[in-house]
């Protein structure tokens, strides 16, 4: 998938490509990590592979957050709340233990922040909070990766 979504991304001319990158970093599992790669190996700048990454990633977690929120608080109002299904039961295992600001800044590792940060919403924690920590937690990992693939070519190009 990584390689499908580079390829596509090559076919934008040079001065275009920080929105091929956006429009990658914006999709689950490529995100700001993977996207900033894509832009460092097309050979971008990598402040601009990595702001282009991180704008993509930002923006599609915004749309799931805040959608997430609207359908929480339409479907329970006026409700208690449910018994979790089984397959967010660890998610939300981890939250009760490490809160929001650790899922988000750990929670990539396991899952997009797409679906960390509306599962997050879901399970009651303030959207706000949810997208400070997800967006800090966005340009951290966006960061993180587009500097290793930015010294790795260097690296592997010996300069």
């Amino acid at each position: 998938m990584i390689e499908s979504v580079q390829d596509f991304a090559a076919t934008f001319p040079p001065a275009l490509q920080w929105v091929a990158v956006i429009l990658a970093a914006a999709i689950p599992f490529i995100e700001s990590y993977f996207g900033s790669v894509i832009g460092v190996v097309l050979g971008m700048n990598p402040v601009l592979a990595i702001l282009a990454a991180v704008i993509g990633n930002v923006a599609s977690m915004l749309l799931l957050v805040n959608g997430a929120h609207l359908l929480r608080r339409s479907v329970t109002k006026g409700k208690e709340e449910k018994e979790s299904k089984p397959k967010y039961v660890k998610l939300r295992a981890a939250f009760d233990k490490y809160g929001v600001a650790g899922v988000s800044l750990l929670g990539q590792a396991i899952l997009p922040s797409q679906i960390t940060s509306a599962a997050l919403v879901s399970f009651g924690a303030s959207k706000n909070q949810v997208i400070f920590w997800q967006i800090i937690s966005i340009i951290l990992w966006g960061s993180a990766f587009g500097a290793l693939a930015y010294f790795g070519i260097d690296v592997m190009l010996g300069r």
